[in-house]
């Protein structure tokens, strides 16, 4: 029998490698003959580059801007294709992250995007002719503005000075200079995963729906939401096109400055890793699915990688298992989606608390259980 193991991360307690290698533990215990298939997956947020690597991506690591001037090392990946080009992956948490942000006021106000720029830089540099950019858990409202300028771009006031890194700063950008914008931008595809649909700027927008969780308080949001109002302005101005569309509003509205001055496509986050790491001929071959992640609640119905990895199983017929830190959705919305059992660690820990500490130890438990009673 041969198992796909392809949980996405246990956010705060397991990465999706390490879910993947305590489930495979607990299925062989049950199955020891069993060909354990370990691949985690990702929806095109945080755990995407990890998803990439355990593919055969080339892990590489730069030195870069944070999101608020302190420097950091941010790690990125690239694979040489058949026909002479390469694939770079770039994850914007990594170098812009709001983890390496303490979530204030000003703090939302100053975040820019200018390390996920050197990241960019480096992937074209080492000869990548596309760039898939996964765009969750950033810290910064910048509209994409700081990755621009770390490849050229001027930003200007109306008395044509350069105007500061950050968010707080686009309401102040009356031009753009693009003498010195990198060339190689229009030469190579990038391929955004998103999975929400925000605008870049208005009520629904990055400011006002994500601003918030960056440390934005009213004031902030109202200020980031005029910049990023402006900045689409600017941009418009300068090449014509309208970048305030279903999905830009997503890392801050990153995505804006791309669909501007380059030929970058929105995608759907969890099929665009599912063929970047070569999913389908893994889920091909299976006899049986586990997958899960730290919380299977409603959003997980939405398209979250392991419920869109359930529906494409379902659609092979291949029965679908669910292991979970805690499971919020009904068994019969998991039947929906062809899970034929589902188990969460809350059931045998002793606390949500111990649960989170001995991710790994209660995961290969649970997983053992269900299969057992599956």
């Amino acid at each position: 029998m041969r198992i796909l193991i392809a949980p996405d991360k246990f956010k705060g307690s397991l990465t999706a490698v390490e879910a993947a290698a305590a489930i495979a533990e607990g299925s062989l215990r049950v199955y020891p003959d069993a060909e354990a298939i370990q691949f985690p997956v990702a929806d095109g947020g945080e755990g995407t580059l990890e998803a990439a690597v355990a593919a055969g991506y080339e892990e590489r690591l730069n030195a870069v801007v944070g999101p608020i001037l302190a420097p950091i090392g941010a790690a990125w990946a690239i694979r040489a294709d058949a026909f002479g080009g390469a694939t770079a992956v770039i994850e914007t948490a990594q170098a812009s992250g709001l983890a390496h942000m303490e979530p204030t006021p000003a703090n939302a106000l100053r975040a820019h995007s200018y390390g996920c720029g050197q990241l960019i830089a480096a992937a074209l540099d080492a000869g990548a002719t596309e760039i898939v950019l996964g765009v969750g858990g950033s810290a910064m409202s910048d509209g994409g503005s700081g990755a621009l300028r770390a490849l050229g771009l001027k930003p200007l006031d109306a008395a044509g000075n350069v105007v500061p890194l950050g968010g707080g700063s686009l309401a102040d950008v009356a031009s753009v200079d693009i003498s010195g914008l990198d060339p190689r931008l229009t030469g190579v595809k990038f391929r955004i995963a998103v999975d929400v649909q925000n605008p870049l700027f208005g009520s629904d927008g990055a400011a006002h729906v994500f601003g918030p969780q960056k440390g934005a308080d009213a004031d902030a949001v109202e200020l980031l939401d005029a910049g990023l109002r402006n900045w689409a302005s600017v941009l418009r101005e300068t090449t014509g096109r309208d970048v305030n569309v279903p999905g830009a509003g997503a890392a801050g509205g990153f995505p804006a400055s791309f669909l501007a001055f380059s030929t970058a496509a929105l995608e759907g986050g969890f099929e665009l890793v599912a063929g970047l790491t070569g999913l389908d001929a893994k889920l091909a071959v299976a006899d049986l699915v586990i997958t899960g992640e730290g919380s299977m609640d409603n959003q997980s119905l939405t398209g979250k990688a392991p419920i869109a990895l359930a529906d494409a199983a379902q659609a092979l017929g291949i029965p679908v298992i669910v292991v979970a830190g805690r499971i919020l959705v009904t068994p019969e919305d998991l039947a929906r989606h062809g899970v034929v059992a589902a188990a969460q660690l809350l059931d045998v820990a002793g606390s949500p608390q111990d649960a989170v500490a001995n991710a790994a130890k209660y995961l290969t438990w649970v997983t053992s259980q269900v299969l057992e009673g599956a």
